[in-house]
């Protein structure tokens, strides 16, 4: 259980991500559920909020007459600029954290002339509360304001602290992983029926691999490289196998990472 902290909290945006973000501060203790704010359009959103006590808003406008300490904007990046052209009257020097993509500090703080900007990048898993979340500080946010962001968002999952020109790095890299992953996932249960194992039952046993394969890399600390060489026997099976895979996927990754940055600065500057 996370220590509770004794501050409001608003959530802008009640989406996935949003949503994930605002479920995952009250189901971790570390946030009471009467301290949080949530403002959505769509009232079904909204509902499961206000059952647990929470309070709800129609816009971001009306959140911020309550006065939270935090605002988390939890929008996409092309309302993002909209959503803020309301809140600038009534943001004032709090602390604003943004999980847009590709929305510099800079651009934030040029819409919200007074506030305390932090930019944040969680990723998926961040709706389980095993999620990574990168972290960095705009020109007026100081040293608490981070280590406020980190408290929040530790409670979704890692986080990590760095500067702003490689947190674009971090979403492609932590941001798309999770596609990635099922992607493998999905490789290695199609290879499994293509060499005659049943659909759900190769499915199930590589799922539960990885997940074992996670836990054991988190809980051990070995190095990848140390943990593959558990499983490789000198001229064996996986050596064999990772013979062929391991070129080709190492490339693959690397021209995935160029092409998501890529993406990500085409968004930016659209």
């Amino acid at each position: 259980m996370a220590e509770s902290l004794t501050l409001t909290v608003g959530v802008v945006g009640c989406g996935a991500m949003g949503g994930a973000i605002a479920r995952g501060l009250v189901e971790s203790g570390t946030l009471e559920s009467a301290r949080l704010l949530v403002a959505d359009s769509d009232p079904a959103r909204l509902a499961p909020f206000a059952a647990i006590g929470a309070r709800t808003f129609a816009d971001g406008a009306a959140l911020l007459a309550d006065a939270p300490d935090v605002l988390v904007l939890a929008v996409k990046p092309q309302v993002l600029g909209d959503v803020m052209a309301t809140l600038a009257p009534h943001a004032g020097e709090r602390l604003v954290i943004s999980i847009a993509a590709g929305v510099p500090t800079s651009a934030i703080e040029a819409a919200l002339p007074a506030a305390r900007v932090v930019r944040v990048m969680p990723n998926l898993p961040v709706q389980v509360r095993s999620g990574a979340t990168a972290i960095c500080a705009g020109s007026r946010a100081g040293e608490k304001d981070v280590e406020l962001a980190c408290a929040l968002f530790s409670a979704l999952g890692a986080t990590a602290v760095m500067r702003e020109d490689q947190l674009d790095v971090a979403g492609a890299v932590s941001g798309c992983a999770p596609a990635f992953f099922s992607l493998f996932v999905d490789a290695l249960t199609r290879a499994g029926v293509r060499a005659g194992l049943p659909a759900a039952c190769a499915r199930d046993m590589v799922e539960s691999t990885m997940r074992g394969c996670a836990e054991q890399l988190l809980t051990e600390g070995v190095h990848p490289r140390e943990y593959m060489e558990r499983v490789t026997s000198p001229g064996g099976t996986t050596a064999a196998a990772l013979f062929e895979l391991e070129g080709p996927l190492t490339e693959g990754t690397y021209a995935a990472i160029d092409a998501a940055l890529a993406r990500t600065r085409e968004l930016a500057e659209g």
